[in-house]
């Protein structure tokens, strides 16, 4: 059985996004070496360190389905459904598009976390489920049903965005201790969940 866990690229001062949507300097680490690595969609492919190349490869290589919320779907087009991951997405939304079936065969719409996390595992049988979404993420973490918090820190500080992290129910949530890999452009952290 896979794992359940969240990754976003972060600034120091907590930003995945600008207030606009745009990323900024925030995916620099994406071409900040000299290893190609190719995505399981054959459209992309990173050009990283080593260290990079193996938060990537960690990322993608055993993702069996990817969850990610309306908003960043619509941000990212649906991805022309085929994420970089190469994994099937579930989206998590109250209202579908009406051409769903037709521009996305290969993406699942879901009413709500808990829903979509379940219909993920389903998807991924024993590989990894991946959350790609702020929101989706915070939900998750207070449902109890994320394993590890994946945080890509980028020395940049945007003053003002939209946050990984912001308010989290039920009050404090401690992780154990990182697992961290120092990378060009980006220290790359993964925080087990504590049960």
């Amino acid at each position: 059985m896979g794992k359940v866990f969240s990754h976003m690229t972060m600034s120091l001062d907590g930003y995945i996004a600008q207030p606009d949507d745009q990323v900024g300097e925030l995916f620099d680490w994406f071409e900040a070496g000299d290893v190609v690595v190719q995505s399981p969609n054959e459209d992309i492919a990173v050009k990283v360190d080593d260290a990079g190349a193996e938060v990537w490869r960690y990322l993608t290589e055993n993702t069996g389905a990817l969850i990610a919320g309306r908003r960043l779907f619509d941000i990212a087009g649906g991805w022309n459904d085929k994420h970089p991951a190469g994994a099937p997405v579930v989206v998590v939304t109250h209202r579908p598009p009406a051409d769903a079936a037709e521009k996305w065969p290969t993406t699942t719409f879901v009413d709500g976390v808990e829903a979509a996390i379940n219909r993920a595992k389903q998807i991924a049988g024993d590989q990894n489920v991946s959350i790609a979404s702020a929101n989706v993420t915070q939900q998750a973490l207070a449902l109890g049903l994320v394993d590890e918090v994946c945080v890509s820190l980028v020395p940049v500080l945007f003053g003002e965005g939209i946050p990984y992290f912001s308010k989290i129910e039920g009050g404090h949530l401690l992780l154990d201790d990182p697992i961290v890999i120092q990378g060009r452009r980006a220290l790359h952290l993964r925080y087990p969940v504590r049960r």
